[in-house]
C-alpha cells in the first residue's frame, strides 16, 4: 500500500507566510536552497538518493562570508566555519550539512529515490521508489545534471547532452610530491585536445602552508570519447555517469600517466602521477544543459538541474547560489505558491541560459579538435 506524508504544518495559504517544500537532492544546490528558505520560515524535507554524495578532487570558490550569507548566521553561529576562496567540493558539502543538522526546519532522509513527480492546484508530490508520496506546497529540484524534476517540468527538452569529451580529476597532497618550488595561484596549462587547470587547496588538515596543503587538478581530454561510450558513461548524447576509480581500465591509468610526463610540468605532473598511482581519479562526461524553463506552477528546478554548463566558465557554484537565494527572496515575497516560482524563473532563467551559452563555443571548438 502507498503511504502518503505531508510535511506540517502548511501555511502557505497567506500571502508571503512560511509554507512547505520539498527539495530533491541533496549535493550543493539543494543545500543552500533548504537553508534560504529555512531562513524564511519554510519547512523542508529534503530528499537524497545516496548516502555518498562526494566527488574525488572537484574544487570550487567558496565566497567569503558564505555560510553566514545563506544561513543569517553570525560567524560565531556557524557550526563548521568555511575558508574563504578555493575549496574541494568536500569541505563546502561537510560545511552545508553541518548548517542544516542545527535547522529544526530542515530534514533530511537519505536513501530514498525520487521517480516520478506530480501536482494539483493545491500541492506538488514527488513519488520515491517505494511507492511512499511526499507531499507539500511546492518542489524543488536540485537533482543534478539526470534530473528526474526535470523532466516533470520540461518534457519536451529533459536531458542535459554530452559536450564531447572527460575531465579526469584528482587531488594529491604536496607532502607526497618531491619538488623545489609550489604554486601560488590557478594554473592553466597546456591546449589543443588535452588542457589542465591545476589549483592549489588547503591541506587535509587546513593548512595553508606551501608544501604542506593539496594540488587539485583537472585535466580536459577530447581524446577518450570511445572509452566513454564502451564503458556505458555516455549513451547517444546523453551522459548517464562518470567513471570511478575502479572502472579505469589500466591502459587507460598507463596512457594517463604517459602523457601527463610529457604534456604538464611539475608539480603538476607529479600530482597526476600521485593520483594516478593511488588510483584516485574519476572521469566525468562533460554535459551541457540550456533550459528553456525553470518553473511548472508548483514545481521548479535550481542548480545542475536548471543549468549545466562547462566547468570552464567556473561560475557552476556561483550560479547555483544565485538561484537558491533568488528562489528563497521570491517566497520570502509571495510565499510558497506558483506566482513566487514563476517570479524566481523570471529573475534566473535569462542568465541560467547565458551561462550554459556562454561556455558551449568553448565546448564545441575544444571537441572539435580532436576530430
Amino acid at each position: 500500500m502507498h503511504t502518503q506524508h505531508r510535511p506540517t504544518p502548511s501555511t502557505s495559504t497567506d500571502h508571503g507566510s512560511p509554507g512547505t517544500a520539498v527539495v530533491v537532492g541533496a549535493s550543493l544546490s539543494g543545500l543552500m536552497s533548504a537553508l534560504t528558505l529555512a531562513r524564511t520560515g519554510v519547512r523542508v524535507t529534503m530528499i537524497e538518493r545516496s548516502t555518498d554524495t562526494g566527488r574525488t578532487g572537484a574544487a570550487l570558490h567558496a565566497p567569503d562570508g558564505l555560510l553566514e550569507r545563506i544561513t543569517g548566521f553570525d560567524a560565531s553561529q556557524v557550526p563548521q566555519p568555511l575558508t574563504p576562496g578555493i575549496q574541494t567540493w568536500f569541505a563546502v558539502h561537510a560545511a552545508l550539512r553541518a548548517a542544516i543538522e542545527t535547522s529544526p526546519l530542515i530534514e533530511l532522509r537519505q536513501n530514498t529515490t525520487v521517480s516520478k513527480v506530480s501536482q494539483d492546484a493545491h500541492s506538488a508530490t514527488v513519488t520515491t521508489s517505494t511507492g511512499q508520496k511526499i507531499s507539500a506546497d511546492i518542489v524543488i529540484g536540485a537533482d543534478g545534471h539526470r534530473s528526474t524534476v526535470r523532466q516533470h517540468i520540461s518534457p519536451e527538452n529533459p536531458d542535459a547532452t554530452f559536450a564531447g569529451y572527460v575531465i579526469w580529476i584528482g587531488i594529491a597532497d604536496e607532502t607526497a610530491i618531491n619538488h623545489h618550488w609550489w604554486p601560488t595561484d590557478v594554473a592553466f596549462l597546456g591546449g589543443g585536445r588535452d588542457t589542465l587547470l591545476g589549483y592549489p587547496l588547503p591541506g587535509a588538515d587546513g593548512s595553508l602552508t606551501p608544501g604542506r596543503r593539496r594540488l587539485g587538478w583537472a585535466w580536459y581530454d577530447s581524446s577518450r570519447n570511445d572509452l566513454l561510450r564502451s564503458s556505458g558513461s555516455v549513451k547517444g548524447s546523453v551522459v548517464r555517469h562518470s567513471l570511478m576509480p575502479a572502472g579505469i581500465p589500466n591502459t587507460t591509468y598507463r596512457e594517463l600517466a604517459a602523457q601527463a610526463q610529457t604534456l604538464f610540468p611539475a608539480p603538476w605532473s607529479q600530482a597526476i602521477l600521485d593520483s594516478i598511482e593511488r588510483r584516485q581519479v574519476i572521469g566525468t562526461p562533460i554535459a551541457e544543459y540550456v533550459p528553456t524553463r525553470l518553473t511548472r506552477d508548483r514545481v521548479t528546478i535550481i542548480g545542475d538541474a536548471a543549468h549545466v554548463p562547462t566547468p570552464m566558465t567556473g561560475r557552476g557554484f556561483a550560479e547555483s547560489l544565485y538561484d537558491a537565494e533568488a528562489l528563497a527572496e521570491a517566497i520570502a515575497d509571495r510565499g510558497t505558491t506558483p506566482m513566487a516560482l514563476h517570479a524566481y524563473e523570471n529573475a534566473r532563467l535569462r542568465s541560467a541560459r547565458s551561462l550554459v551559452q556562454s561556455g558551449q563555443n568553448f565546448s564545441r571548438s575544444f571537441a572539435r579538435r580532436s576530430a
